[in-house]
């Protein structure tokens, strides 16, 4: 089923990509791409399967996404060599444990580049007693493997053995940064494009002056990245779970000059119009921020009006894309007020049609 993958023809693939793209963007004046391919294989931190039982066997199916047919997936090249692991090992040590086999029907596995996992097994049960303490052993057994924890979730239930998140580490430079990586919150899932982009980000920014805000911060994955080039970071979030991620983050990289709020883009702009005062802004004082620079990363919408509007008073503008249709839509609001001076192409899904998209936009 995953006749695509052809690590021999990656190169032309992106070499496709960055073609589509020099003619998506030909209406704009763009300098030359940076292109940053990923690793041909196993390069995915992140995946998720169903579960079927047949019989005493049981086994991992995905879906088509086009014709909508399930598929056995025994090996999952795309993604890291890790999860290959545990997804073999799982289905040996669980098939004669009906605690544990019996309506699972969804495994998800995230794991790291510093070598952690963590697996969500989704039940159509009650989770009890006896599931847990077989969980517990799952786990022992697993550790042989990898660090690992576990979760089982079912309906209105979420049991952690042990904890729900991972500590990732990234290599920025020369520099290494650690991560929370919370289970259901959004994180990059190609850790080596994203160790790319980071540093893009860092060089990009790296004689600026002033102060940086950041709309969508995550659980701070760019902003501890960047927080050394700037006086002050102050990034937004509307996420708790991503919220409570980036304070650990900060902590763990000892780092002072960030501050996060948890509030959306459009009520960052209404707070910094003084159209409206919120409580999570007491004792920021947003009127002593020098607002030299702002990065976006927002979801495949793109910006909406009031952000546009809202980004286009910055002098410099770090606008990192997961959809470059809407970052088209975007650029064409953005290019009456700045010149684009840096155009990047981040290859974190090889072998489809999505590329991830940067551009640095200084006023004119």
């Amino acid at each position: 089923m995953f006749s695509h993958i052809h690590p021999d023809n990656y190169a032309s693939q992106l070499s496709k990509k960055q073609h589509d793209m020099t003619a998506l963007f030909s209406d704009f004046s763009m300098p030359a791409a940076d292109v940053y391919p990923s690793a041909e294989l196993h390069y995915r931190l992140r995946a998720e399967f169903r579960v079927w039982h047949q019989g005493d066997d049981l086994y991992y199916i995905m879906f088509n996404s086009e014709t909508k047919e399930k598929f056995r997936v025994d090996d999952f090249p795309v993604a890291s060599k890790l999860i290959n692991q545990a997804m073999k090992a799982l289905l040996i040590a669980i098939k004669d444990k009906p605690a544990l086999r019996y309506k699972l029907f969804q495994v998800d596995f995230l794991s790291t580049l510093s070598g952690e996992l963590l697996i969500s097994l989704l039940y159509h049960k009650p989770l009890d007693l006896h599931w847990e303490n077989a969980t517990k052993a799952l786990k022992t057994q697993l550790s042989t493997i990898a660090p690992v924890d576990i979760i089982g979730r079912a309906k209105k239930q979420k049991v952690i053995i042990n904890k729900d998140y991972v500590m990732e580490s990234l290599q920025v430079g020369n520099k290494k940064y650690i991560y929370q990586q919370v289970e259901n919150s959004f994180t990059q899932p190609n850790g080596g494009v994203n160790e790319k982009m980071l540093l893009w980000a860092q060089q990009a920014t790296i004689e600026s002056s002033g102060d940086l805000i950041e709309l969508y911060c995550g659980n701070g994955n760019f902003s501890i990245a960047l927080a050394e080039n700037f006086e002050r970071v102050l990034a937004t979030e509307i996420s708790k779970s991503s919220v409570k991620s980036a304070q650990v983050n900060i902590k763990a990289n000892k780092i002072n000059n960030i501050d996060i709020v948890r509030m959306s883009s459009e009520e960052f702009s209404q707070a910094m119009n003084g159209e409206r005062q919120f409580r999570r802004l007491e004792g920021f004082d947003l009127t002593t921020y020098n607002y030299d620079t702002v990065l976006v990363d927002p979801p495949r919408a793109g910006l909406d009006v009031d952000s546009i509007e809202l980004v286009s008073r910055f002098k410099k503008i770090i606008y990192i894309s997961c959809n470059p249709h809407t970052l088209k839509e975007n650029l064409a609001q953005l290019v009456k007020t700045h010149n684009v001076e840096k155009f990047a192409l981040f290859d974190q899904f090889p072998y489809t049609d999505h590329i991830e998209t940067g551009v640095v936009l200084t006023r004119k």
